[in-house]
């Protein structure tokens, strides 16, 4: 089992969204194939077939809680991370 698949295994169990990294959040969005464009401290994600977009921001070095549990959602709505 690869990083990415440990990280979205954590994400999707939603046991410690207060300790997910943000680098590594973005990064798994774009292994999932999201797009990012950042405006400022502003990161957004955005996938073809996804009409939500996922607006991320630093809490330090760590992602925000509630934007995980936002990720969480999309991942499961969509059924996204079957190909990691």
């Amino acid at each position: 089992m690869g990083k990415y698949d440990k990280l979205l295994l954590q994400i999707l169990r939603g046991l410690s969204d207060t300790n997910i990294g943000f680098d590594e959040l973005c990064s798994l969005l774009t292994q999932l194939e999201f797009e990012m464009r950042v405006r400022g401290s502003h990161h957004v994600f955005t996938r073809i077939g996804v009409f939500e977009q996922i607006n991320l921001q630093r809490d330090g070095a760590k992602a925000k809680p509630y934007q995980v549990k936002q990720v969480r959602t999309v991942i499961i709505k969509y059924k996204l991370g079957k190909e990691l």
